[in-house]
C-alpha cells in the first residue's frame, strides 16, 4: 500500500505559508508525517501538492499535482487514488500527531473496504483526512465533485465504508490530539503546547 501526504491546500488561514513546513517540537510537520507513513507502509509517501516549490519540500519524493481544476481536500484524495494505482493511505499535511501505529492498523484492517477511516469523536464521526481509499472511490468522488459537492464524506453511500472504532483509536492517544490540525498561528502555538505535554 502506498502512502500519500495531502499538501495541496492554499493555507489561506495561515497567511499563505505552507502549513506542513512549520515546526512542532523542532521538527517539520511534513517530516513527522513522512516518518510515520514510512513506518506504516514500508516506503516513502508521495505528495499531492500544487505549489511550484513542492519538489524541494521532500527531495526525491514524488510530487503529484491535483488532477482536477477544483481544489480542496476531496480533490486531493481523488488525485491520490488515481496516482496510487491501488489502495492508498492518505494523511493531511497539517496533522502533526498522527502516530505510525494507527496508520499501520488502518492499512492492515482495510481489506474488504473501499474506504477505511478512524472514528474521531468529532462532528463527522470519522476523520476522512487520515484513512485508506481504494480505486472504487474514484468514480463516486469525481461525480460528487462534478456536482460541486465538496464534502469529504459525501460519496460514502456509494462505496463500502469500514471504520476503526474510537475505543481502538484511543489506544494510540487522545483522539482530539491525534487528529489536531494546524490551520492558524494560534493552532501552531497550541500544537507546541501539546507536543511538550506528550514529550513529558
Amino acid at each position: 500500500m502506498k502512502g500519500a501526504i495531502l499538501a495541496g491546500g492554499g493555507a489561506t488561514r495561515f497567511e499563505g505559508r505552507p502549513k506542513g513546513l512549520e515546526r512542532v517540537g523542532g521538527v517539520r510537520i511534513l517530516d513527522r508525517l513522512e516518518r510515520s507513513l514510512i513506518e506504516a507502509t514500508g516506503e516513502r509517501p508521495f505528495l499531492v501538492a500544487n505549489a511550484p516549490e513542492a519538489r524541494s519540500w521532500l527531495p526525491g519524493a514524488e510530487v503529484v499535482p491535483d488532477q482536477l481544476a477544483v481544489r480542496g481536500s476531496l480533490s486531493g484524495i481523488y488525485t491520490a487514488i488515481c496516482a496510487a494505482g491501488g489502495p492508498v493511505l492518505v494523511v493531511a499535511w497539517d496533522m502533526p500527531f498522527v502516530p505510525a501505529g494507527l496508520l499501520r492498523e488502518l492499512a492492515e484492517r482495510s481489506n474488504g473496504y473501499d474506504v477505511f477511516l478512524p472514528e474521531s469523536g468529532g462532528r463527522r464521526g470519522v476523520e476522512p483526512l487520515c484513512g485508506v481509499y481504494g480505486p472504487a472511490c474514484a468514480g463516486p468522488i469525481l461525480r460528487q465533485l462534478e456536482r460541486r459537492d465538496f464534502r469529504a464524506i459525501g460519496f460514502h453511500r456509494e462505496v463500502k465504508v469500514g471504520t476503526l472504532p474510537l475505543e481502538e483509536v484511543v489506544r494510540y492517544g487522545d483522539a482530539e490530539t491525534i487528529f489536531f490540525n494546524v490551520n492558524t498561528a494560534e493552532d501552531l502555538a497550541r500544537a507546541e503546547e501539546l507536543w511538550r505535554k506528550l514529550s513529558g
